[in-house]
């Protein structure tokens, strides 16, 4: 038996990860055992059809990265068939959200494929032991979140209703959106599992469940093809190393925007630290690397290039080199031989209907305005999407070793911004850390401005010009974070209490202490520590 630390967002994510460490599974089968019970169980807020990147760093040896985000699809497909078969859904999530859905949303997923390649490399059970707890909880019923809850009572008519299939699965028993702890079945993708567990990740690709997955898009307009399905594969790459503190922080390297962003964050945090918090530079670093993500990252049409660009240029010259130009869920998992595995997951809001016959809920990576600012299908297929997702490990000096990661969108970075910064720099422990009151620099366009006139606690609006539109600092209650905005120069917003809207970080940790898992409130934590 191995012992482990383990952070979920759900208790049978949690409980699926001991009890797979219980049967003498690594860190990285217990993480993934995790992760498939979560991409199983918390619909509306990630699926089996979506994207995830898993960080790893073993006992003893390197760390890396398995990117298994989505992808444009349209393999094969004429010019004609692009821009079509996307539905434009408004709902009041995130203080409102024009998302879009429908088929041609689509994105061809690598998240299944991801997690099996991690368990090549670093897991010792058997595929199929990994699969077996996710199928027990679609069969036997499972606990719905607080998250899924909160999502699908704003978005399930609107975004669900166009598909029998999927509003059926976030309906609740009375026939309203379902309740948080009530308690859920989705028999069809039982069954799906149990053949995942035999089959392995080609069921979803050249397997029966990809053939009816292409069939399906086919006669809806959607992009996904059996080339895009069959020519997907789950790239391993060298993370992004920064130093903070006494540890070393391995990062989600680019193409994805969430590494990047956040060791350019911590980086420079980093440089200004004097081991005391400090809100002001905590806003000032987030409002110019956002800046600069708005200004150029965002719109880039090579994702690995510009991030590339960006961690150099910050490496050399600190911020001053910075050119000028939906939904997730996390585990952590770190076990007593001090092996960290970060895994995080993503299918978007939702693209609103299933692949027919099978329970799986599909991906709108393809209609998520935050990630798709160069337009609707605008890139070529094959092409690896953006991504906020920023699954991290570490390990000390001491050797310590360290698995954190967070839910939240482009709240991710931030969040574990100032997790780390107070865990690893001013020398916190994590749950209080994660407890603390967190900002979040928000860059507005002219409709949130609008929406946003009187919202404030005061300040005057920042200078960022008219393509990034004006910051403003959204907050937990802090007083010091509404003075330290002030200061700056920008407007903030406060939160009556803590909100998920701040992230969810999760984190598992090996220290001198033995074992420490910590969950945060505002996402409804699942934490466990294996018994000794």
């Amino acid at each position: 038996m191995n012992r482990v630390a383990v952070a979920a967002t759900g208790e049978a994510a949690r409980d699926a990860a001991l009890e797979v460490a219980q049967d003498g599974g690594t860190a990285v089968d217990a993480a993934v055992a995790a992760a498939l019970v979560a991409m199983s169980t918390e619909p509306g807020v990630v699926s089996m059809m979506g994207g995830a990147f898993v960080n790893v760093w073993p006992a003893g040896d390197d760390p890396w990265v398995v990117d298994g985000n989505v992808e444009m699809p349209g393999r094969g497909l004429p010019t004609s068939r692009f821009g079509q078969g996307v539905r434009h859904v408004r709902t009041d999530y995130g203080g409102g959200v024009t998302m879009g859905a429908g088929h041609g949303s689509v994105a061809t997923s690598g998240a299944v494929q991801a997690l099996a390649l991690a368990r090549d490399r670093a897991g010792v059970l058997p595929w199929r032991r990994l699969v077996e707890p996710a199928a027990r909880a679609c069969r036997d019923g499972y606990r719905v979140g607080a998250a899924a809850a909160l999502y699908l009572g704003i978005v399930r008519d609107a975004l669900f209703g166009a598909d029998p299939e999927a509003h059926a699965l976030v309906t609740g028993a009375d026939g309203g959106a379902l309740q948080p702890g009530e308690t859920s079945l989705n028999t069809d993708l039982a069954d799906i599992l149990d053949l995942l567990a035999a089959q392995g990740p080609s069921l979803f690709t050249t397997g029966a469940v990809g053939r009816v997955m292409v069939e399906d898009m086919a006669a809806h307009d959607g992009l996904v093809t059996a080339a895009d399905l069959a020519g997907y594969e789950a790239v391993v790459r060298t993370p992004t190393l920064r130093p903070l503190g006494g540890w070393t922080v391995a990062l989600n390297p680019p193409p994805s925007v969430g590494g990047p962003m956040l060791a350019a964050m911590l980086g420079e945090l980093s440089a200004r630290s004097t081991g005391v918090w400090s809100w002001p530079d905590v806003i000032d670093v987030q409002r110019r690397v956002l800046a600069y993500r708005l200004s150029v990252h965002d719109r880039s049409h090579d994702l690995l290039a510009d991030g590339t660009a960006l961690l150099e240029a910050v490496e050399r010259h600190g911020l001053a080199g910075l050119p000028t130009s939906a939904s997730t869920a996390h585990v952590s998992v770190v076990d007593d031989e001090g092996t960290a595995c970060a895994i995080t997951m993503s299918s978007g809001y939702g693209a609103g209907m299933v692949v027919p016959g099978t329970g799986i809920l599909l991906n709108n990576a393809l209609g998520e305005p935050e990630l798709n600012r160069l337009g609707l299908h605008a890139v070529a297929p094959g092409t690896r999407l953006a991504s906020n997702m920023a699954p991290t490990t570490a390990r000390s000096a001491a050797g310590g070793a360290l698995a954190v990661g967070s839910p939240g969108a482009d709240r991710i970075t931030t969040a574990l911004m100032q997790v780390l910064g107070r865990s690893l720099l001013a020398g916190e422990d994590l749950q209080p850390a994660i407890d603390a009151p967190r900002a979040h620099v928000r860059f507005l366009d002219d409709a949130d401005a609008d929406a946003a006139e009187g919202e404030g606690e005061g300040g005057e609006a920042g200078g960022t010009g008219p393509l990034l539109g004006r910051a403003r600092v959204d907050h937990e209650p802090d007083p010091a974070i509404a003075q330290a905005a002030r200061a700056l120069g920008l407007e903030a917003h406060g939160y009556p209490g803590p909100h998920m809207y701040f992230g969810g970080v999760g984190a598992a940790q090996l220290s001198d202490l033995g074992l420490v898992a910590a969950g945060d409130g505002r996402r409804e934590a699942a934490v466990g520590i294996s018994p000794a």
